[in-house]
Protein backbone atom coordinates (compact mmCIF):
# COMPACT_ATOMS: atom_id res chain seq x y z
CA UNK A 1 0.00 0.00 0.00
CA UNK A 2 1.39 3.11 -0.71
CA UNK A 3 -0.07 4.39 2.24
CA UNK A 4 -2.10 4.08 5.28
CA UNK A 5 -4.73 7.51 4.57
CA UNK A 6 -7.90 5.49 3.35
CA UNK A 7 -8.07 9.55 1.40
CA UNK A 8 -5.07 9.04 -0.24
CA UNK A 9 -6.01 5.32 -1.97
CA UNK A 10 -8.09 4.42 -5.15
CA UNK A 11 -11.53 2.08 -4.17
CA UNK A 12 -9.44 -0.80 -5.62
CA UNK A 13 -6.55 -0.15 -3.34
CA UNK A 14 -8.94 -0.71 -0.40
CA UNK A 15 -11.25 -3.36 -2.08
CA UNK A 16 -7.70 -5.06 -1.91
CA UNK A 17 -7.04 -4.45 2.03
CA UNK A 18 -10.38 -5.57 2.61
CA UNK A 19 -9.69 -9.38 0.99
CA UNK A 20 -6.94 -9.74 3.87
CA UNK A 21 -7.34 -7.22 6.61
CA UNK A 22 -10.42 -6.15 8.32
CA UNK A 23 -8.96 -3.88 10.54
CA UNK A 24 -9.14 0.39 10.56
CA UNK A 25 -8.57 3.54 13.04
CA UNK A 26 -10.48 6.61 13.21
CA UNK A 27 -8.68 9.24 14.82
CA UNK A 28 -10.60 11.97 16.56
CA UNK A 29 -9.64 15.32 17.95
CA UNK A 30 -10.65 18.90 18.08
CA UNK A 31 -10.06 22.48 16.84
CA UNK A 32 -9.85 24.56 20.37
CA UNK A 33 -7.54 26.56 21.99
CA UNK A 34 -4.98 25.34 23.49
CA UNK A 35 -2.84 28.16 25.18
CA UNK A 36 -0.76 30.54 23.47
CA UNK A 37 2.36 27.54 23.09
CA UNK A 38 0.15 25.47 21.22
CA UNK A 39 -2.05 24.83 17.60
CA UNK A 40 -5.81 24.91 18.10
CA UNK A 41 -5.61 21.60 15.94
CA UNK A 42 -3.26 19.81 18.87
CA UNK A 43 -5.86 17.47 19.88
CA UNK A 44 -6.66 16.33 16.33
CA UNK A 45 -2.45 16.29 15.61
CA UNK A 46 -2.40 14.01 18.48
CA UNK A 47 -4.77 11.38 17.47
CA UNK A 48 -3.65 11.69 13.68
CA UNK A 49 0.15 11.13 15.04
CA UNK A 50 -0.77 8.06 16.76
CA UNK A 51 -2.83 6.74 14.27
CA UNK A 52 -0.42 7.26 11.22
CA UNK A 53 2.93 5.60 13.22
CA UNK A 54 0.50 2.70 14.73
CA UNK A 55 -0.88 1.89 11.38
CA UNK A 56 2.50 1.95 9.10
CA UNK A 57 3.70 -0.43 12.19
CA UNK A 58 0.98 -3.05 11.61
CA UNK A 59 -0.18 -2.59 7.93
CA UNK A 60 -3.82 -1.47 8.96
CA UNK A 61 -5.47 1.68 7.07
CA UNK A 62 -6.75 5.00 9.19
CA UNK A 63 -9.70 6.72 8.10
CA UNK A 64 -9.90 11.09 7.23
CA UNK A 65 -9.33 12.10 10.95
CA UNK A 66 -12.29 14.13 12.83
CA UNK A 67 -10.96 17.20 12.91
CA UNK A 68 -14.02 18.49 15.65
CA UNK A 69 -15.20 17.56 18.60
CA UNK A 70 -17.33 18.24 22.02
CA UNK A 71 -15.33 22.23 22.76
CA UNK A 72 -17.96 24.11 23.75
CA UNK A 73 -16.53 24.99 26.45
CA UNK A 74 -13.43 26.39 24.86
CA UNK A 75 -15.93 28.57 22.32
CA UNK A 76 -14.80 31.60 24.13
CA UNK A 77 -11.56 31.65 22.40
CA UNK A 78 -11.26 32.82 19.12
CA UNK A 79 -10.64 29.91 15.86
CA UNK A 80 -12.52 27.24 18.03
CA UNK A 81 -15.04 25.09 16.24
CA UNK A 82 -17.20 22.93 18.36
CA UNK A 83 -20.01 19.99 17.14
CA UNK A 84 -22.79 19.05 19.74
CA UNK A 85 -22.52 15.76 21.20
CA UNK A 86 -25.30 14.38 19.20
CA UNK A 87 -23.67 15.61 16.31
CA UNK A 88 -20.41 13.38 17.25
CA UNK A 89 -22.28 10.88 18.13
CA UNK A 90 -24.27 10.52 14.66
CA UNK A 91 -20.91 11.14 12.64
CA UNK A 92 -18.89 8.11 14.24
CA UNK A 93 -22.21 5.86 13.73
CA UNK A 94 -22.87 7.09 10.58
CA UNK A 95 -18.90 6.74 9.88
CA UNK A 96 -18.72 3.39 10.88
CA UNK A 97 -21.88 2.12 8.95
CA UNK A 98 -20.18 3.38 6.03
CA UNK A 99 -17.20 1.29 6.91
CA UNK A 100 -19.12 -1.48 7.86
CA UNK A 101 -21.05 -1.53 4.92
CA UNK A 102 -17.73 -3.09 2.69
CA UNK A 103 -15.96 -5.05 5.06
CA UNK A 104 -14.39 -3.78 7.55
CA UNK A 105 -15.66 -5.45 11.00
CA UNK A 106 -12.88 -3.76 13.64
CA UNK A 107 -12.91 -0.11 14.38
CA UNK A 108 -10.53 1.39 16.95
CA UNK A 109 -11.51 5.01 17.33
CA UNK A 110 -8.30 7.28 18.69
CA UNK A 111 -9.19 9.79 20.66
CA UNK A 112 -6.95 13.20 20.99
CA UNK A 113 -9.59 15.63 22.27
CA UNK A 114 -8.43 13.62 26.65
CA UNK A 115 -11.70 12.91 28.37
CA UNK A 116 -14.26 15.54 26.78
CA UNK A 117 -14.87 13.57 23.39
CA UNK A 118 -15.34 10.48 25.33
CA UNK A 119 -19.27 10.16 26.27
CA UNK A 120 -20.32 10.79 22.52
CA UNK A 121 -17.51 8.40 21.21
CA UNK A 122 -18.43 5.38 23.90
CA UNK A 123 -22.00 6.22 23.09
CA UNK A 124 -21.46 6.00 19.54
CA UNK A 125 -19.73 2.89 19.46
CA UNK A 126 -22.02 1.19 22.36
CA UNK A 127 -25.31 2.27 20.28
CA UNK A 128 -23.67 1.26 16.65
CA UNK A 129 -22.21 -2.11 18.74
CA UNK A 130 -25.66 -3.14 20.27
CA UNK A 131 -27.89 -1.92 17.11
CA UNK A 132 -27.21 -2.28 13.58
CA UNK A 133 -23.47 -2.99 13.71
CA UNK A 134 -23.71 -6.09 16.41
CA UNK A 135 -21.07 -8.08 14.30
CA UNK A 136 -18.87 -5.33 13.97
CA UNK A 137 -16.03 -4.77 16.87
CA UNK A 138 -15.30 -1.44 18.55
CA UNK A 139 -12.81 -0.17 20.79
CA UNK A 140 -11.83 3.65 22.00
CA UNK A 141 -8.06 4.16 23.15
CA UNK A 142 -7.37 7.52 24.76
CA UNK A 143 -4.00 8.90 25.76
CA UNK A 144 -5.09 9.80 29.10
CA UNK A 145 -5.97 6.03 30.09
CA UNK A 146 -2.88 4.29 27.54
CA UNK A 147 -0.22 6.77 28.56
CA UNK A 148 -0.67 6.13 32.58
CA UNK A 149 2.01 3.99 32.38
CA UNK A 150 4.87 6.59 31.45
CA UNK A 151 2.99 9.39 32.58
CA UNK A 152 4.73 10.35 35.75
CA UNK A 153 8.00 9.08 34.58
CA UNK A 154 8.51 11.63 32.42
CA UNK A 155 6.13 14.65 33.64
CA UNK A 156 7.40 17.40 36.38
CA UNK A 157 3.93 19.42 36.58
CA UNK A 158 0.52 18.10 37.16
CA UNK A 159 -1.05 17.48 33.23
CA UNK A 160 -4.38 19.03 32.04
CA UNK A 161 -5.40 21.68 29.16
CA UNK A 162 -2.13 22.61 27.44
CA UNK A 163 -0.09 20.86 29.59
CA UNK A 164 3.49 19.57 29.26
CA UNK A 165 2.62 16.17 27.88
CA UNK A 166 0.26 16.88 24.94
CA UNK A 167 2.13 19.92 24.57
CA UNK A 168 5.36 17.76 24.45
CA UNK A 169 3.89 15.60 21.85
CA UNK A 170 3.04 17.76 19.26
CA UNK A 171 6.40 19.67 19.32
CA UNK A 172 7.78 16.05 19.46
CA UNK A 173 5.49 15.25 15.67
CA UNK A 174 5.22 18.74 14.66
CA UNK A 175 8.14 20.94 15.64
CA UNK A 176 6.99 23.81 13.76
CA UNK A 177 3.65 24.08 15.49
CA UNK A 178 4.63 24.77 19.43
CA UNK A 179 5.24 28.68 20.20
CA UNK A 180 8.06 27.70 22.18
CA UNK A 181 8.41 31.44 23.87
CA UNK A 182 4.92 31.25 24.88
CA UNK A 183 5.15 28.19 27.08
CA UNK A 184 3.91 29.03 30.59
CA UNK A 185 3.99 28.51 34.14
CA UNK A 186 0.77 29.76 34.63
CA UNK A 187 -1.98 26.99 35.85
CA UNK A 188 -5.89 27.72 37.09
CA UNK A 189 -6.63 26.96 40.69
CA UNK A 190 -8.71 23.63 41.16
CA UNK A 191 -9.67 23.02 44.20
CA UNK A 192 -11.04 27.11 44.27
CA UNK A 193 -12.78 26.71 41.03
CA UNK A 194 -13.83 22.64 40.68
CA UNK A 195 -13.98 22.34 44.67
CA UNK A 196 -11.36 19.97 46.81
CA UNK A 197 -13.01 16.87 44.91
CA UNK A 198 -11.62 17.96 41.36
CA UNK A 199 -8.71 16.17 39.97
CA UNK A 200 -6.20 18.41 38.54
CA UNK A 201 -3.94 16.06 37.09
CA UNK A 202 -5.51 13.54 34.09
CA UNK A 203 -2.40 11.60 34.82
CA UNK A 204 -1.94 11.93 38.61
CA UNK A 205 -3.17 9.50 41.53
CA UNK A 206 -6.57 10.83 42.21
CA UNK A 207 -8.97 10.98 45.20
CA UNK A 208 -12.80 10.66 45.44
CA UNK A 209 -13.90 13.26 42.54
CA UNK A 210 -17.34 15.25 41.80
CA UNK A 211 -17.00 16.48 38.36
CA UNK A 212 -18.43 19.84 37.85
CA UNK A 213 -18.93 20.97 33.93
CA UNK A 214 -17.99 24.45 32.95
CA UNK A 215 -19.09 26.54 29.97
CA UNK A 216 -17.12 28.81 28.10
CA UNK A 217 -17.62 32.15 29.65
CA UNK A 218 -16.60 30.56 33.18
CA UNK A 219 -13.75 29.13 31.32
CA UNK A 220 -12.46 32.95 30.04
CA UNK A 221 -12.58 33.87 33.28
CA UNK A 222 -10.71 31.40 35.02
CA UNK A 223 -8.07 30.60 32.49
CA UNK A 224 -8.18 33.91 30.61
CA UNK A 225 -4.77 32.39 28.61
CA UNK A 226 -6.60 29.41 27.88
CA UNK A 227 -3.98 27.05 29.49
CA UNK A 228 -4.65 25.15 32.79
CA UNK A 229 -1.26 23.81 33.17
CA UNK A 230 2.13 24.71 33.47
CA UNK A 231 3.53 23.68 30.15
CA UNK A 232 7.06 25.56 30.88
CA UNK A 233 8.93 21.92 30.85
CA UNK A 234 7.31 20.66 28.04
CA UNK A 235 10.11 19.53 25.61
CA UNK A 236 10.28 17.50 22.07
CA UNK A 237 12.52 14.49 24.40
CA UNK A 238 9.64 14.51 26.79
CA UNK A 239 7.62 13.90 23.69
CA UNK A 240 8.92 11.29 22.08
CA UNK A 241 8.93 9.03 25.18
CA UNK A 242 5.52 9.84 25.55
CA UNK A 243 4.78 9.79 22.30
CA UNK A 244 6.20 5.94 21.53
CA UNK A 245 5.00 4.37 24.61
CA UNK A 246 1.31 4.88 23.61
CA UNK A 247 2.34 3.66 19.95
CA UNK A 248 3.88 0.46 21.46
CA UNK A 249 0.16 -0.10 23.23
CA UNK A 250 -1.45 0.21 20.08
CA UNK A 251 0.20 -1.46 18.45
CA UNK A 252 0.06 -4.21 20.86
CA UNK A 253 -3.45 -3.99 20.47
CA UNK A 254 -3.60 -4.15 16.68
CA UNK A 255 -1.43 -7.30 16.64
CA UNK A 256 -4.34 -8.55 19.45
CA UNK A 257 -6.81 -7.75 17.34
CA UNK A 258 -6.08 -9.56 14.24
CA UNK A 259 -6.50 -13.17 16.05
CA UNK A 260 -9.51 -11.98 17.94
CA UNK A 261 -12.76 -13.55 17.27
CA UNK A 262 -14.78 -12.15 19.53
CA UNK A 263 -16.70 -13.44 22.94
CA UNK A 264 -19.30 -15.28 20.81
CA UNK A 265 -18.28 -17.39 17.46
CA UNK A 266 -21.38 -15.73 15.38
CA UNK A 267 -23.72 -13.42 16.60
CA UNK A 268 -27.21 -13.43 15.13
Amino acid sequence: MKSVWINELTWEDVRDYLKRENIVIIPAGSTEEHGPAGPLGLDSYVAISLAEDVAKKTGVLVTPPVWFGDSSHHLGFAGTISLSPATLISLIKDMSLSLARNGFKKILIINGHKSANLPALLTAAKESHEGNLRNVFFAVADPMKIGKGIASKIKSETEHHAGELEISQVWYKYPDLIKEKKLTKKKIDFKRIFSPYSNPDLFGPSGDVIDIPWNSFEQKAFAPSGSFSNSSHASREKGKEFHEYMVKILVNFIQWLKKYKGPISNTK
